[in-house]
């Protein structure tokens, strides 16, 4: 769970957003270093000339609102420039950081918000000021790209051969640009082990909220999305492109027929009852639910159900059959299936990994 910043994560984890078929990640070297705090992950935001505002503040929101049980923060967040100069944001204002990049050779996790500066045709990549600024990583770290930031990940050649993705509207371009990067443009982000990549804007929070889970669980990743209010989990296979997110005023929405099934998820719900409950056609529910939510009913449950059972989990000591009738999978080889095909992990293999890693706080 990463408690302690200079420790490997638990391995044999492999997590929502990863690409299909990628090969597991491979185990996160061990580098004393010193930092403020050994008892917190320490993630490094790197601010580049042009940075977008939204996406810079993500990360302190997200990792630095994660806390322990005891209310102890689990994340030390610092924001760098590479000189340690303000730096001029993508709106009409700068901002002052406190670090300059000296301080990457301490980070656990570095993210590299997005940033404008001019076409993506004219730019030159690298960029000169980030020319070499991986080399100051310690070995094991992880790299985070939000948005168009996957550029530069790209231009260092650390997505070369791996599945990643970008913000659709460049994805073509990206393609084009780095040939070997295996491009995912239908996604929102990609874990592939120690190198991740988010889509546009938004799912920064999501791939964030994501470490967090995958560093300490659901509860605390929940917890995290209930105090910034925000979705507690999109999977990362989540369509970047939804049709209609904002219904029209006028139309009727699915949105209380998701309340209500997940009040009810230990039990069947079949399709023509969530119809019904919104007063709709099946055909006409099916696509005003793909609409607003960007997958399926049927795909949705089942996303419901695994969170259900991860947190039941990593929470309770119930027998995996009783967690499977508690998610409404039925049975525990129902629940197996599931887990497996979307968390890589057995039931009981996920609950050993993490029930270890409580055991050390």
């Amino acid at each position: 769970m990463f408690l302690c910043s200079r420790g490997p994560p638990p391995r044999g984890l492999p997590a929502y957003g990863k690409a299909a078929n990628a090969e597991a990640p491979p185990a996160i070297g061990q580098t004393a270093n010193i930092c403020k705090n050994l008892a917190m992950h320490r993630v490094v935001v790197l601010a580049l000339d042009g940075v977008y505002p939204f996406e810079l503040s993500i990360p302190v929101r997200i990792f630095g609102t994660a806390a322990g049980p005891d209310e102890t923060p689990l994340y030390e967040v610092l924001t760098c420039s590479i000189d340690g100069g303000p730096v001029r944001t993508a709106a009409d204002f700068s901002v002052t950081v406190e670090n300059d990049s000296g301080i990457l050779s301490t980070a656990d996790t570095l993210v590299i918000p997005p940033f404008s500066c001019g076409p993506q045709d004219e730019r030159l990549w690298p960029p000169v000021e980030v020319d070499g600024i991986f080399d100051h990583l310690r070995p094991g770290a992880r790299i985070v790209s939000i948005c168009t930031a996957s550029y530069v990940l790209a231009a260092a050649g650390l997505l070369d051969g791996r599945p990643a993705t970008t913000h659709w509207n460049e994805a073509e371009h990206f393609q084009r640009m780095f040939p070997n990067v295996k491009v995912n443009p239908d996604v929102l982000f990609v874990d592939d082990g120690e190198v991740l990549t988010a889509a546009g804007v938004a799912s920064g929070v999501d791939l964030c909220l994501h470490l967090v889970r995958r560093d300490h669980g659901s509860e605390v990743a929940n917890r995290v999305a209930r105090l910034c209010v925000v979705p507690p989990w999109r999977d990362g296979g989540q369509a970047q492109f939804i049709e209609r997110p904002v219904p029209e005023p006028s139309a009727a929405t699915t949105s209380e027929t998701r309340a209500w099934a997940l009040e009810r998820l230990h039990r069947p719900i079949p399709l023509i009852e969530m119809a019904g409950r919104a007063r709709m056609s099946v055909r006409t529910f099916t696509r005003r639910f793909r609409d607003e939510v960007g997958t399926t009913p049927g795909k949705w449950l089942i996303q419901q159900r695994v969170e259900r059972a991860r947190h039941l989990l990593e929470t309770t000591d119930l027998p995996v059959d009783r967690v499977a009738e508690e998610a409404g999978f039925g049975t525990g080889a129902s629940m197996r299936k599931h887990l497996t095909t979307m968390i890589g992990v057995s039931p009981t293999a996920y609950r050993h990994t993490f029930r270890a890693d409580v055991s050390l706080r």
